[in-house]
């Protein structure tokens, strides 16, 4: 047969009744809206946040786009700038403009250049008469011969591209006879 147990039996928990809560003067409880209100005060501050933050976006978008426009604006600036130069330096590089700077400068155009030949054997030949450059003084700036009027021997010195028809048709047979003279014995 079953044992049987000595002491206190089980029995059920007794349940009293427990007085009221005590309720403020206006009736309303204080424990549910004090366990609310930290709830409140986050989303309050969570909306507060992000309107700063897109706030703070916004402007600085907008100050990003000044900026751009700024910089583009500056950009077709120097772009302008940039083809003015380019402009420049096609207009100063024509052989005209380099001339007159050159005159302005103080320079004289070179006079007749004599050039050498090598040959297949190894051999050189001068061609042609080199020709001193004129003096800054006897030359305008158009480069054409001042008022001194150049002496005959002067002349067939010259190269022919320098001296005026009349002149090449006197002297042709003279200076052909001495060019012809100064090739050979070099």
């Amino acid at each position: 047969a079953p044992a049987r147990r000595s002491g206190p039996a089980r029995s059920r928990p007794l349940l009293l009744p427990v007085a009221p809560a005590r309720t403020p003067a206006g009736g309303r409880r204080t424990e549910p809206s004090s366990r609310r209100a930290p709830f409140v005060v986050l989303l309050v501050g969570l909306l507060v946040a992000t309107t700063l933050a897109l706030l703070l976006l916004n402007t600085a978008i907008a100050v990003n786009s000044l900026d751009a426009t700024r910089q583009r604006t500056a950009n077709a600036e120097q772009a302008q700038q940039v083809a003015q130069l380019e402009q420049q330096v096609v207009d100063g590089s024509t052989a005209a403009a380099l001339a007159r700077a050159a005159t302005e400068e103080g320079l004289v155009p070179a006079g007749a250049a004599a050039h050498l030949v090598l040959g297949a054997d190894g051999s050189s030949a001068v061609r042609g008469t080199a020709a001193p450059a004129t003096e800054p003084g006897t030359e305008t700036d158009a480069g054409t011969a001042s008022t001194r009027k150049p002496s005959p021997a002067a002349s067939s010195e010259r190269p022919s591209s320098e001296r005026s028809s009349s002149e090449r048709s006197t002297s042709g047979s003279s200076s052909a006879g001495s060019s012809s003279s100064s090739t050979s014995g070099d």
